[in-house]
């Protein structure tokens, strides 16, 4: 996935010349717009799997270097996402709409396709950012030299601008020829239709304790419009496994074994005896196939070192680290779950709590390649499975960390907003706090390059650090 690391000020996502108007068809100056939604797209799985996001989220545990796991690391550089996705779909949108290169642009498909595409993948893309770091450059970003030091949005106006750009791109699409480029859905816009709704439910379930009036109002709309209704509108990001789009994960084990599963993720799934652990993890040893064993977490670099590879059960190596082995985005499971807590909380779903719920076991079941009938009956009415409503939050909570596997960010957003499941900090964390972390710190270039902004970003959101809360992230 290719990172272009500069300045944030200095990200020029404006297109004012793509060449000569007369231009040679046999030498062509303008690039595809097709080139830049594939790299933003390609940009996705980086946004839900990476070490620190598997770390938090507790589903893998460092079997050496063991730092990054005990939140040594306490800023986080953003501008990757600004230069790189985001500066990518700006283009697509400025060049569908400059009257100079709409007419060139129309080439990828549609301008309107392109355009509503776009929008919905921007929202995405800040979503995940502003899940991290709270307040953001939002609505002064991506102007280039224009604007060489953002406003940092509150992480409040961000969510309500992005939900009214999700409401409203859903009628921008027309019956033109559908994006290409589209290495996501293959331009089928239905399932980016049920995309941005489904975004829209997760929007309002994240800012459910801290607005609940708009969350339901948010979420009801998001229900009645459509949102994913099943697996096969999972948002899914395929690796080709030839050698030249390899799945990065593959790439990293095969020369290093720097991680293993987790044991409280194997432990919460042997208790359960659920059949995800076969799809999540190794056993220990080849010649016993239901022998698991997770990683404790959180250990320092001496004690870590005391476990051997032959211990601890490694990630799957055909489903998870192959070359070929897909990274979730936003799944079908994920929307059940959804549905399951806005039932609860008494919202029109359309369903029940417990029917969605159920329902998204058995997709997640599904999703992974284990679902067994008569295993499924049985998991579903063990006690420390079957629905209750009044312990719907935590059933859900488990679940969904269970069902959101690879999902790092997600997983650790849910857990930071429901408190489950019970994960405890690492034993030798080296963080201030020692707790896990709630937000990721501002990269250190902020407070240089935009210090005025970012100033007031801290003065309004809280100490610029590992443990100041995010906006809907309440107690």
């Amino acid at each position: 996935m290719k990172k272009f690391i500069i300045p944030l000020a200095f990200v020029v996502a404006a297109c004012s010349d793509f060449g000569d108007k007369n231009v040679d068809p046999n030498n062509p100056t303008q690039v595809p717009v097709a080139g830049f939604l594939t790299d933003a797209i390609s940009d996705m799985p980086g946004m839900e799997s990476t070490a620190t996001s598997l770390y938090y989220s507790q589903y893998w545990s460092a079997t050496r270097y063991t730092e990054a796991s005990r939140y040594s690391v306490t800023q986080f550089d953003f501008t990757g996402i600004y230069s790189g996705p985001l500066n990518n779909l700006q283009k697509v949108i400025d060049m569908n709409t400059d009257p100079e290169t709409r007419v060139f642009a129309a080439e990828s498909g549609s301008n309107a396709n392109q355009i509503a595409v776009a929008k919905i993948l921007k929202a995405y893309f800040f979503l995940h950012a502003t899940d991290r770091w709270g307040d953001l450059p939002y609505s002064e970003a991506l102007r280039g030299a224009e604007n060489l030091t953002p406003v940092y949005d509150p992480q409040s106006a961000i969510y309500s601008s992005i939900a009214e750009e999700l409401d409203d791109v859903i009628e921008e699409f027309d019956n033109g020829a559908a994006p290409k480029g589209d290495i996501l859905y293959n331009g089928d816009i239905s399932k980016w239709r049920k995309f941005a709704n489904s975004l829209r439910l997760k929007m309002a379930l994240r800012i459910s304790k801290v607005a609940p009036d708009k969350a339901k109002t948010e979420f009801e709309a998001a229900v009645a419009d459509g949102t994913f209704t099943s697996n096969n509108d999972n948002a899914i990001f395929n690796y080709l496994g030839n050698g030249a789009f390899d799945n990065p994960w593959h790439i990293a084990f095969l020369t290093r074994t720097d991680n293993a599963v987790s044991e409280p993720l194997v432990d919460m799934l042997l208790d359960l005896n659920d059949p995800r652990l076969q799809a999540y993890a190794d056993p220990i040893n080849p010649g016993q196939p239901d022998v698991y064993a997770g990683m404790p977490y959180g250990l320092g670099n001496g004690e870590a070192g005391g476990y051997g590879f032959e211990e601890v059960s490694l990630p799957n190596s055909s489903k998870v680290i192959g070359k070929d082995s897909s990274i979730p985005i936003l799944t079908y499971a994920q929307v059940l779950f959804y549905l399951a807590e806005g039932a609860a909380n008494g919202w029109n779903a359309g369903g029940t709590a417990e029917e969605y719920y159920n329902e998204a076991i058995k997709a997640s079941m599904e999703q992974w390649g284990v679902f067994d009938q008569p295993s499924y009956d049985s998991y579903i009415t063990q006690p420390a499975a079957a629905f209750d409503a009044s312990n719907a939050t935590q059933l859900i909570g488990e679940q969904k960390w269970i069902a959101t596997y690879m999902q790092g960010y997600e997983a650790w957003a849910e857990w930071r907003r429901l408190g489950y499941p019970d994960l405890q900090p690492a034993p030798a964390a080296v963080n201030n706090s020692g707790q896990i972390p709630r937000r990721q710190a501002y990269p250190a270039s902020e407070s240089q390059n935009n210090k005025a902004n970012y100033d007031k970003a801290v003065a309004r959101q809280g100490t610029d650090n590992l443990d100041t809360r995010v906006w809907w992230d309440v107690e």
